[in-house]
């Protein structure tokens, strides 16, 4: 069983992950996005983030703790110059793990990338373009429902100033010619002895 064991040790020393786990956080910081196996991606997370929330606050103490996780000094200066003001009002969720389809050759593990947040332009981009869209409220909906209620405004006024009311699909009920003879069939009578009947009378 599996009970307290919250930590995935990926099959490391303790020395050699937190080593593995700083490097890759230096690298995150300064490229923005890595590509990683899934489990050392969400290990990587847990890590990162609590540092990328010391990084909000830019006191001595702050980033020296930092630096005791990282010992990059240029990784330090992105994160508490850059990364710090793009994510001061973000209150968590600073990275995002994007499975790939594809897996590692050697072994078949899951690959996936790992990215901040917040410098992904392409997703940026595309949701304030959503979001503008959204604000203006020009919709293929609306325009389309804006056009008929419109029509629908100048029919009732047409009728309104004519004073004439018009039914719609007005259905007109017509009679038969009146040089048609009409057949009166009794009860057990064919047409024939009906037709006999009336040539008689």
């Amino acid at each position: 069983m599996r009970h307290g064991r919250k930590i995935n040790h990926l099959g490391r020393t303790t020395a050699h992950r937190h080593a593995m786990l700083s490097n890759m956080s230096s690298s995150l910081i300064l490229h923005k996005r890595l590509t990683t196996t899934v489990a050392k991606a969400k290990a990587l997370r847990k890590y990162i983030e609590p540092l990328l929330t010391k990084s909000k606050d830019d006191t001595t103490h702050s980033r020296r703790m930092v630096f005791a996780a990282l010992q990059d000094k240029e990784s330090i200066k992105e994160l508490f110059g850059n990364i710090s003001s793009k994510i001061a009002t973000r209150p968590g969720g600073y990275t995002r793990i994007l499975k790939l389809s594809d897996t590692r050759q050697g072994d078949n593990a899951d690959m996936c990338i790992i990215e901040l947040v917040d410098f992904n332009e392409t997703l940026i981009e595309s949701k304030q373009a959503a979001s503008d869209k959204a604000a203006a409220g020009t919709t293929r909906r609306s325009r389309r429902g804006g056009k008929k209620a419109a029509g629908d405004d100048a029919a009732t006024s047409a009728t309104v100033v004519t004073g004439e009311a018009v039914a719609p699909n007005a259905v007109v009920e017509q009679s038969a010619p009146a040089d048609t003879a009409t057949e009166t069939v009794k009860d057990g009578e064919s047409r024939e002895e009906a037709k006999a009947d009336e040539a008689g009378a």
